[in-house]
């Protein structure tokens, strides 16, 4: 690939000449800072309330539960609906699916936190696959890993503002306080969603729609979710990346159930010390996404992926591993610093590929797909890290996951030529009914 050099002003200029791009990155921004204050601070305030760790682990079930059985769905509806319109009626739907908050005062109302979150989750499934289907329409091919870089920086920069603003606003204000001020995270990105310039409108794909109508609206659409399922299926690459994206995300589930019971069991850390090393990966996350952005030029996607992937693992078993030697928190906050910069380069090259080998047309539902994988094997890896836990041991099973993430990087490198990270001339999808362009 053709290297202009380590260009620190690159990012800048890709946003300054680019408005659309500035609107979605911001909306972004905005709207996954107000998910990480309502998800710190309901966890918060529900085990405050309860005094139940079960009841911690049911707010985390109704947002997990939904995305699974939803999300096998919902790109259908997205290849379907203008992608910018589903962005700004998600964001309002999911401000006004905030107002039952405001009646919980106390544990008795414990139940309307799970119906809230169970209804966001569900919100959420459409869009997010709206949102990642609508970048590589607001830049051009050649900066899309550019882009797809500053989008990790903006996740981790709502990470840092959302979790510490989370904590904040739970003490302060209570269930009530989170509910209006991630209400208003969410109607302030609709604003900005709704300024992005570019069309949000599907290009509609020639297919059979009297044989549709005759096998019933329900039928048409569970042949539409096929297409998206032989869209992914029929590319090496796409197959490549939703294994890849099974074994990371069964680790993902393992680190979500597990690292609590590291810091408090194994690093003897309290609440303080686990909210510090939780929130200090974003620190190199956007650095990471920084170096993204500012050498998309001169990395393959394939090598972003595998490699970040490897590192990102080998550093995982570093942290999870280093208490045979010596018991110390501080070197686990090091180590999630660090593990930040491979992180968000393995986030890039996946998100660059995806978009680059699914047509428009099936892109919301392969992203979809992808997030069903996910919000499935996350519940596995949950389950299993519950179970094995207190049987194998935290540090093994966690360990695992880190050799899981070596693993998967290594199957990349060794599965998918460089070249497959470049924009294809023609479509290698010869799907019924599919334009056979690439965008």
């Amino acid at each position: 690939m053709p290297s202009r050099g380590f260009d620190l002003a690159g990012p800048g200029r890709l946003v300054r000449r680019t408005p659309d791009l500035r609107f979605l990155l911001g909306a972004s921004l905005i709207s996954m800072t107000g998910d990480w204050l309502l998800g710190v601070g309901l966890a918060y305030s529900v085990y405050a309330l309860t005094g139940s760790t079960l009841a911690s682990a049911a707010a985390l079930l109704a947002s997990f539960v939904p995305q699974v059985v939803v999300g096998s769905v919902a790109g259908v509806f997205v290849d379907r609906w203008d992608r910018k319109r589903t962005m700004v009626v998600a964001n309002l739907v999911l401000a006004g699916g905030l107002l039952p908050l405001l009646l919980v005062s106390g544990s008795q109302g414990i139940w309307l936190v799970y119906v809230v979150l169970a209804a966001e989750s569900v919100v959420e499934v459409f869009f997010a696959p709206a949102e990642q289907a609508m970048l590589p329409r607001v830049v051009a091919d050649e900066d899309l890993v550019a882009a797809n870089g500053l989008n990790g920086q903006v996740s981790n920069l709502a990470r840092l503002a959302g979790s510490g603003l989370g904590g904040v606003t739970a003490a302060v204000g209570g269930i009530t306080a989170i509910a209006a001020a991630d209400a208003a995270t969410f109607l302030l990105a609709a604003l900005l969603v709704s300024r992005i310039r570019i069309s949000g409108r599907v290009e509609t794909v020639p297919s059979d729609h009297a044989a549709e109508i005759v096998r019933g609206r329900l039928a048409g659409l569970v042949d539409e979710w096929r297409t998206g399922l032989r869209a992914a299926s029929s590319s090496p690459v796409i197959r490549m990346l939703l294994v890849f994206t099974l074994i990371t995300s069964t680790g993902e589930g393992i680190m979500g159930t597990l690292f609590a019971p590291y810091v408090r069991e194994v690093l003897h850390g309290g609440a303080q010390v686990y909210g510090l090393i939780s929130g200090v990966q974003a620190i190199g996350g956007i650095v990471g996404g920084f170096l993204v952005a500012s050498l998309a030029d001169r990395w393959s996607p394939v090598v972003m992926l595998g490699a970040g992937a490897v590192i990102f693992g080998l550093v995982d078993l570093a942290i999870f591993l280093y208490p045979l030697v010596v018991v110390s928190p501080w070197p686990a906050a090091a180590g999630m610093v660090v593990v930040g910069l491979p992180g968000a380069v393995t986030v890039a090259g996946l998100q660059t590929l995806f978009q680059r080998h699914t047509v428009d047309a099936e892109r919301g539902r392969v992203f979809a797909l992808v997030g069903l994988a996910s919000s499935v094997t996350l519940v596995v890896g949950s389950l299993g890290a519950g179970l094995l836990g207190g049987s194998v041991g935290i540090m093994p099973v966690l360990a695992a996951q880190g050799a899981g993430y070596v693993f998967a990087g290594l199957l990349v490198l060794s599965a998918l030529d460089r070249s497959a990270g470049r924009a294809p001339a023609v479509a290698s999808l010869d799907l019924p009914g599919t334009p056979s362009s690439r965008s």
